[in-house]
């Protein structure tokens, strides 16, 4: 799904990403502006998210959101059918979106890195920065799950 966040979902951006969305975050972009929102959402076919109900019902497509709180706007989304499961090799960064390769096994990493020899490891194409399935990655797998089993429930 391509998605573009208003500013007031700042807090979905990484979540989306590593559940494989293409996600804009109008914060990383300068978008404010409404007109500027929605010019943006139509020229790249994205579906606006956001918690402003006017801005919302101008869009061509779009997701509205009530909580301001993290956890509930993902169970917004899970309700109104975005998939919130994490890949099994992430293929979007959580930094810039951009898409992510694997990292050979015998190649080096940072010093914030772990060795690709020893655990899997992925490049951002676009900003270079390295990911891997560390303790970030098992938090926000708990939550996801957390998501999903208050929304079965309900």
């Amino acid at each position: 799904m391509e998605i573009l966040l208003d500013v007031m979902c700042g807090g979905l951006v990484a979540y989306l990403r590593m559940c494989g969305h293409d996600t804009a975050y109008a914060g990383d972009r300068d978008l404010e502006a409404d007109d500027a929102l929605l010019a943006s959402s139509k020229a790249e076919d994205r579906t606006l998210v956001t918690r402003d109900v006017q801005l919302a019902t101008r869009a061509d497509a779009s997701i509205l959101l009530e909580s301001r709180e993290v956890e509930t706007q993902l169970a917004e989304l899970a309700s109104a059918g975005v998939d919130l499961s994490l890949e099994g090799d992430p293929s979007r960064c959580g930094r810039c979106n951009g898409p992510l390769e694997a990292v050979d096994p015998a190649a080096s990493t940072p010093e914030y890195a772990p060795d690709p020899d020893e655990f899997a490891v992925w490049r951002c194409r676009g900003c270079g920065q390295h990911f891997w399935r560390g303790s970030h990655w098992a938090r926000v797998e708990r939550t996801l799950e957390a998501v999903r089993d208050a929304s079965r429930e309900e």
